[in-house]
């Protein structure tokens, strides 16, 4: 099967644009949003396992929605650092792969 070599062109096509639609349709609300008490409309269809240019992590990677907000701060800190740095009401950091537990990040 041909397709484009540069992954973000993947974003252009027709069977995504369907994907993510369907996933946006299923499930309009933010997920790291919901996970903190809010309610906020998500307008991003993100891979929940980065699919780093693999195709076939690209098409059958499990998706999640989220606002523009959690996708550009939230999703791609934790990305880098292994952990989300999102805290509680409780004053502690809501991940538990944070250090503040002592677990290695590596």
């Amino acid at each position: 099967m041909l397709h484009p070599q540069n992954p973000r062109d993947w974003y252009g096509l027709g069977r995504w644009k369907t994907r993510a639609r369907f996933q946006m349709q299923s499930h309009p609300l933010c997920a790291h949003c919901l996970e903190k008490g809010l309610v906020v409309k998500a307008v991003i269809a993100d891979h929940i396992e980065p699919h780093r240019g693999d195709w076939n992590r690209f098409w059958l990677g499990e998706l999640q929605s989220l606002c523009r907000k959690c996708h550009e701060s939230g999703k791609k800190f934790a990305e880098h650092r292994g952990f989300r740095s999102d805290i509680g009401l409780d004053g502690w950091p809501t991940d538990p792969a944070h250090p503040t537990y002592g677990n290695r990040v590596k």
